[in-house]
């Protein structure tokens, strides 16, 4: 008995056409294109600021400000002025946050804290502050105080110290640019380095 010769098909071909199967089952399919388009353009976005550099524009490095200011020479570093430093005080203290200008610079969201005292602000929640010339927060509660202190301590973390926000009669203090800044919190003023 002669057998018939079998046809066999390539293995080449056998893959080209389950291959092309697949495309026309699941990749044409109108439901996946539009989720395998969704996936991509989402991963275009999570990976994009690592394809493109980002263009920002260099940080002015300010020389460092050390002294010691009344209220009304604060308001003056409010971020509108040509070099663009911001300072704003929390417990009688003066921090150069211009690092942080997108926040409490002009437009961002805590601008109304530039060149001001922010402590009342900062212990109740609110951006709107009082036009005060010195605000001695006496009429603060104990829990909003310890607001302030906390703030205070998370600002000279982050932030240069530039010195006090002196009281109407207050003398400020001369700062020497040898001195390393030394602030004792439990006093409220600046100590003195004194060699031994």
């Amino acid at each position: 008995m002669a057998s018939t010769p079998e046809t066999k098909i390539p293995e080449n071909e056998n893959e080209e056409t389950s291959v092309a199967s697949f495309l026309n089952e699941f990749i044409i399919n109108p439901v996946n294109l539009l989720l395998t388009l969704i996936i991509s353009v989402l991963v275009y976005k999570i990976f994009r600021k690592f394809i493109r550099p980002q263009v920002e524009a260099p940080a002015v490095v300010l020389p460092k400000l050390r002294k010691d200011m009344t209220v009304a020479e604060l308001r003056q570093y409010d971020g509108t002025q040509p070099d663009g430093r911001v300072l704003l005080a929390v417990n009688g203290w003066i921090f150069d946050v211009t690092r942080g200008r997108r926040f409490y610079g002009p437009g961002g969201p805590y601008a109304p804290f530039g060149g001001k005292d922010a402590s009342r602000g900062l212990a109740t929640f609110s951006v709107t502050l009082p036009d005060k010339e010195y605000d001695d927060l006496s009429d603060l509660n104990s829990m909003q105080m310890e607001s302030v202190k906390e703030w205070e301590e998370q600002f000279r973390e982050k932030y240069d110290l530039v010195g006090r926000l002196l009281k109407p009669g207050e003398e400020p203090t001369n700062y020497s640019d040898e001195e390393p800044e030394e602030t004792d919190t439990s006093t409220g003023c600046p100590t003195e380095k004194k060699d031994l």
